[in-house]
């Protein structure tokens, strides 16, 4: 763990207790007198505490310093990603994360399997554990859109990942990349996208997309 997020982080003393305690206490096996980092999400601020006090459902902080590090990305990732299996999702969610996805639109659609539905909490707490195990300080941002269309309306940019001679590239600080589901992309989807807009992996391997998207996500961020 390289901090733990909490929402009163940069305050004199912290209380903690619940997840926060049993994170820090029964999972991580703090002591009192150890030094713990916390962010509170809002900045690239750490916050340096030492652990006071360990009573049997809480625990006691004290601050002692500050300092400005921000942990981020060199290049900036936007995955439309066709809506999938949740539990497919959610698997590969930390991994992206870590590996510095910007962020994430879910898209329905035509072959997305719509009824599954996103559990957004759900989502938010595996960024939020995944944050704090890698460090990163800007945690992926995760949004919704009805269909490529709408997506494109936001997005003018973004490239079609599907099968094309022309090999998807690092070529800039940002990107925005759309991944199909299991099934891939219908004709009417494909047809929105001009030929220079299409862009292929060098594999004659056909992935699954969550194995898409880590592997975009490998060329492009990384």
């Amino acid at each position: 763990m390289q901090y733990l997020l909490h929402s009163e982080a940069g305050a004199s003393q912290i209380t903690l207790e619940g997840d926060p305690y049993r994170y820090l206490i029964k999972v991580r096996r703090h002591r009192v007198g150890d030094r713990v980092a916390l962010r509170n999400g809002e900045d690239h601020t750490l916050h340096f505490y030492t652990l006071e006090r360990i009573d049997r459902r809480t625990a006691g902080l004290t601050y002692q310093a500050s300092e400005e590090r921000a942990i981020t990305p060199r290049r900036g990732l936007h995955i439309g990603w066709c809506r999938i299996d949740p539990k497919a999702i959610e698997k590969v969610l930390p991994i992206l994360n870590e590996m510095g996805v910007s962020t994430i639109t879910f898209i329905d659609c035509d072959r997305s399997q719509k009824h599954f539905r996103l559990d957004q909490e759900r989502l938010e707490k595996i960024l939020t554990n995944s944050s704090q195990q890698c460090g990163r300080s800007d945690r992926m941002r995760i949004a919704t859109a009805p269909d490529i269309t709408t997506f494109l309306a936001d997005n003018p940019d973004a490239r079609l990942l599907h099968f094309s001679d022309t090999t998807l590239s690092c070529d800039g600080e940002n990107a925005t990349i759309i991944i199909g589901p299991e099934g891939g992309f219908t004709d009417a989807e494909t047809a929105l996208f001009t030929p220079g807009r299409i862009v292929g992996l060098d594999t004659p391997m056909v992935l699954r997309s969550e194995s898409a998207a880590v592997a975009v996500a490998s060329r492009v961020v990384l």
